[in-house]
């Protein structure tokens, strides 16, 4: 009961949650001379193939989204997860349980885990959790090495 009450204190007066006005990019504003050009994951034609501009926004969307029981460095230690029963994942070490991989984690992502406190995100975009997979692989220490052919065939009919 003491968990449920500090989760919803949590989600209510600490958490800053979704603001979807954040990524509203004003196509009439100025652009500040030498600034970096803003990255528009929704002009991204192959989000499967990683750049530094997919990880970054795919720390974005963690740190929104996944940080909150994953912790800020993804090692399972975040405040919401203190409370679960598994505990989330550590990300950064430790065996896949789910198989390796973009693709095995982009599975993961839509689906979630059965059993355990891993929700589905199948409502995110793709693009956004392609970029997660991007992100998580490159915090993790069991790096896996894909197939650039067979994560772009299971790519272009994954939703």
């Amino acid at each position: 009961m003491a968990f449920c009450f500090a989760f919803f204190f949590y989600l209510v007066a600490i958490n800053k949650g979704v603001d979807l006005a954040e990524n509203v990019i004003d196509p009439n504003a100025p652009v500040a001379e030498g600034a970096a050009p803003v990255f528009d994951i929704t002009k991204v034609t192959e989000p499967w193939v990683s750049s530094p501009e997919m990880v970054a926004y795919g720390q974005k969307v963690f740190m929104t989204n996944c940080a909150m029981c994953h912790g800020n460095e993804g090692k399972g230690d975040g405040a919401a997860g203190a409370g679960l029963n598994p505990k989330p994942r550590n990300l950064i070490e430790g065996k896949w349980t789910q198989g390796e991989g973009a693709i095995a984690h982009f599975k993961v992502l839509t689906v979630g885990i059965k059993g355990t406190s891993m929700a589905a995100y199948a409502h995110f975009k793709p693009a956004d959790r392609w970029a997660l997979v991007h992100y998580i692989e490159s915090i993790t220490q069991n790096k896996s090495k894909d197939d650039p052919a067979k994560v772009a065939e299971f790519a272009k009919t994954a939703q």
